[in-house]
């Protein structure tokens, strides 16, 4: 056992919502999860946070598994009879998902920070964990191909994330700032795990803000991230389409330089054939995250890994 009790990971698509999955079966309350939000969006005339309600719904074994999104065994009905009436139908929304995004929706508008409102979904919903979005500025990523720019939903869910990226920006990460529990959750943390999701548009915006890059550097736990490739292929996701555009290899080693100066170390897939990162920490080991059981071993693995390292004070 690693004798880690509070673990904080930084996470956004599957990759990383399988993770923390497999964390929260450790640590229980004393995982927190900082999600991604710069790819929020309004559709039907209500907020869709995609991120920390993917993670929520992976927390909670809600997730449609085969998937690796959504929610399991629920119906569209009040969305197609959305579309019968006239809203564009390209980013469909389930029932309960509806709800979760009514209720965000109603809780903001009434005043509350987004933060708060999505402790009572996930606490609602039964999760252990804390959700904490990054932050409560609206930021959001914007992509551009040949014929110009557009949002990311856009991009991946109505064109299928088709046409090759040329450049990626993220709009309002200026004026964002990462929220109070989401710095009480790194600097009380005793492991940083930034996880197997796609490390330009997940885990770049959660990073990009310069505090949240300043407490992890500050903080006495140790960082360590999991690798999204798998024997050199990515499970799931257009993340080779992101490192290509920000000029990196499409590699462990890729994801690596992308957080240099973060990361303390990093688990690699053992049958990943790409040369494994230089200049940091290697642990290799089986990353593919099958089940429950995959989900879990993979997270005592970096807690393990975790736990192995240290920071000079």
């Amino acid at each position: 056992m690693s004798g880690i009790e509070r673990c904080v990971v930084l996470a956004g698509g599957t990759g990383g919502a399988k993770l923390a999955a497999g964390l929260q079966d450790l640590l229980g309350a004393g995982l927190s999860v900082v999600a991604n939000s710069a790819d929020d969006i309004e559709i039907a005339g209500v907020d869709v946070s995609p991120d920390p309600d993917l993670v929520t719904y992976w927390l909670t074994g809600e997730i449609d598994e085969e998937r690796g999104w959504g929610i399991k065994d629920d119906s569209f009905t009040v969305f197609d009879r959305l579309v019968r009436l006239g809203t564009p139908d390209w980013f469909r929304l389930s029932d309960r998902d509806l709800a979760t995004c009514l209720y965000r929706r109603q809780f903001v508008s009434e005043g509350g920070r987004r933060t708060d409102a999505q402790a009572q979904i996930a606490r609602a919903l039964g999760a252990d964990a804390a959700v904490l979005p990054m932050c409560e500025e609206p930021v959001r990523t914007q992509v551009r191909t040949a014929e110009g720019w557009r949002g990311l939903q856009q991009y991946l869910v109505a064109e299928h994330a088709q046409a090759e990226v040329q450049d990626v920006r993220i709009e309002g990460i200026a004026d964002a700032a990462p929220t109070p529990e989401v710095l009480e959750a790194i600097s009380s943390a005793e492991a940083i795990v930034i996880g197997p999701s796609n490390p330009v548009i997940s885990i770049g915006p959660i990073i990009s803000m310069p505090t949240v890059r300043e407490a992890m550097t500050a903080a006495r736990a140790p960082v360590v991230a999991v690798s999204p490739y798998v024997a050199g292929q990515v499970v799931k996701g257009p993340t080779d389409l992101f490192m290509r555009a920000v000029g990196r290899p499409a590699t462990a080693a890729g994801v690596a330089s992308l957080y240099e100066g973060l990361i303390d170390g990093m688990l690699c897939d053992s049958e990943d054939p790409d040369p494994v990162p230089q200049g940091t920490q290697v642990m290799s080991c089986r990353t593919l995250m099958e089940g429950r059981e995959g989900r879990r071993d993979l997270a005592e693995r970096t807690l393990e890994f975790a736990s192995s390292l240290s920071r000079e004070q």
